[in-house]
């Protein structure tokens, strides 16, 4: 399968949050499909991460913000399943 290039992400994004409220299958799709484009996001900032810190020998700053990164993906996860169940998080 081909990658879709910038436009065609932004098309499909733009397309995906008009029918994101919609109760039909086509509005499943296009949560679901908001929800792995955010995810995926979030997981390339990872891999870019886990680059620069192995490409740097391993350094200490580079292992930081690597943590920070996977801390971040992390509580996005936890609010999205809090959000799911429409639990506050209180703070």
């Amino acid at each position: 399968m081909a990658k879709p290039n910038a436009d065609d992400i932004h098309q499909a994004i733009l397309a995906a949050r008009e029918l994101s409220d919609d109760e039909s299958a086509q509005g499943t799709l296009a949560r679901c499909f908001l929800y792995l484009h955010d995810r995926n996001l979030q997981l390339e900032d990872v891999y870019e991460h886990v680059e620069n810190y192995l490409n740097s020998g391993m350094a200490e700053q580079e292992h930081a913000r690597l943590l920070m990164t996977l801390e971040h993906a992390r509580e996005a996860d936890q609010d999205r399943e809090h959000a799911d169940r429409g639990e506050s998080l209180g703070l």
